[in-house]
């Protein structure tokens, strides 16, 4: 293919890969001081984001502001991560959103979540693209009453739902 380009070595994505679940984990445990806002050094300065609520962001800076008010309000939600799978520079991360509350039946309020991300070298990531179904996890908030833990911020009405790659 034209302009492709070779992924980089496996031992530098799994680094990349290993890094940010480390950070994650420390976010799942309530430790990182700067929450979700810890993501943003893992992508590059022209990275896309792309969440199936929030549409496409665009820029790292962007991605930032996104990571801390988009989460505002769900500081009672977790979101561990199940497995992850890699193939050359693309990353396929399989997690679980967990709604604080628990069904009749006693399983958690949970919704099924994956996240594909494009390495770029140099520990960041140039393209994120978060998929889950917004109808499960609306039933699932309104089975459990849910409340959030303060005001929050409401994704737009009409998101950009561009989900294309940027140029490698």
């Amino acid at each position: 293919m034209p302009g492709a380009t070779r992924p980089h070595p496996r031992d530098e994505v799994k680094a990349a890969v290993d890094r940010y679940h480390e950070t994650r984990r420390r976010i799942e445990d309530g430790v990182e001081p700067d929450a979700f806002g810890a993501l943003a050094d893992f992508y590059t300065d022209d990275a896309v984001y792309v969440d199936a609520a929030w549409g496409r962001i665009e820029g790292k800076q962007a991605i930032a502001s996104w990571l801390v008010e988009s989460m505002v309000g769900l500081g009672d939600w977790r979101f561990p991560i199940e497995f992850t799978a890699v193939e050359g520079d693309d990353v396929v991360v399989k997690w679980t959103q967990i709604v604080p509350g628990t069904k009749p039946d006693g399983s958690a309020y949970s919704q099924s979540g994956y996240s594909r991300l494009r390495y770029a070298g140099q520990g960041r990531f140039d393209y994120e693209e978060d998929v889950y179904n917004m109808a499960h996890v609306l039933e699932d908030l309104e089975a459990s009453g849910w409340r959030p833990t303060e005001p929050m911020n409401i994704p737009p009405a009409r998101p950009n739902r561009n989900w294309s790659l940027p140029p490698s």
